[in-house]
């Protein structure tokens, strides 16, 4: 099959080398070259996978789709944009490209793993309830948890009395004190209602005083990425999130 071509201009925004703007304003200054041969057209046509284009003098290689893992910090907002907070987004270096967004949400004050992509069937196979994609958080929770919180949770809990949930698996790995003292806990679930972890506890009578997610699926945080620093997936991670998701192959 013949590849798609593009413009110009949109290759190199899309690769985070600027505006469109600015980009026409760099080929009239005769910056870009296409093959070798400078290119003064910002709306020429090229071959993402056979053209070699370059700005500056450096190589710009083409990324239909790109996939980072990301160890999202307390105090940003899992959005492409906000007028308030930080997000996640803006995490990223300007080398990557402009239209990836988080694969779910994680609360403001919630740590941990984030994928970041621009693949849509990928994301929607993550998030969507059919395919029961486990997740797993640790928490600091404050109060004493029932005895039978584990049973609770593994039947599947109701929230407000009206609200079910799906069974999630809850592991106590250190149980809270008489004298107030946190839990710390691993909890599984396989859905992703608003607040859900938090509401769960609430349901409780205790509350969440710290929660990080560690795994979506059989994406685990890598736990040498410090809170705000993201790496790229692997090509093992990919395909393992391609194959237990359903999600189709594609090219990145």
């Amino acid at each position: 099959m013949m590849a798609k071509k593009i413009r110009l201009d949109r290759f190199l925004s899309e690769m985070g080398k600027g505006s469109r703007t600015e980009i026409r304003s760099a080929a009239k200054k005769g910056r870009i070259q296409v093959n070798g041969r400078t290119e003064k057209q910002a709306d020429a046509k090229v071959d993402p996978g056979t053209d070699i284009v370059a700005m500056d003098g450096k190589p710009v290689e083409y990324r239909a789709l790109e996939y980072f893992m990301l160890n999202k910090p307390q105090g940003v907002v899992s959005a492409t944009e906000d007028m308030r907070h930080r997000t996640v987004s803006d995490l990223l270096g300007g080398e990557k490209r402009r239209d990836l967004f988080p694969v779910g949400r994680l609360d403001i004050d919630t740590e941990g793993l984030l994928l970041m992509t621009n693949d849509g069937e990928l994301a929607h196979c993550l998030l969507s309830p059919k395919k029961h994609v486990d997740k797993t958080y640790f928490a600091r929770v404050s109060g004493r948890l029932p005895e039978d919180a584990a049973g609770q949770m593994a039947a599947g809990m109701v929230l407000q009395g009206q609200i079910r949930l799906k069974p999630a698996e809850l592991k106590v790995l250190k149980p809270g004190g008489s004298r107030g003292g946190e839990a710390e806990v691993l909890l599984t679930i396989r859905e992703g209602k608003f607040h859900q972890v938090k509401r769960m506890f609430e349901a409780l009578d205790c509350q969440v005083v710290y929660l990080k997610r560690l795994s979506m699926g059989s994406l685990s945080l890598d736990e040498t990425l410090q809170p705000g620093e993201y790496r790229p997936l692997t090509g093992e991670e990919l395909a393992r999130l391609r194959a237990e998701t359903g999600a189709g192959d594609k090219e990145g």
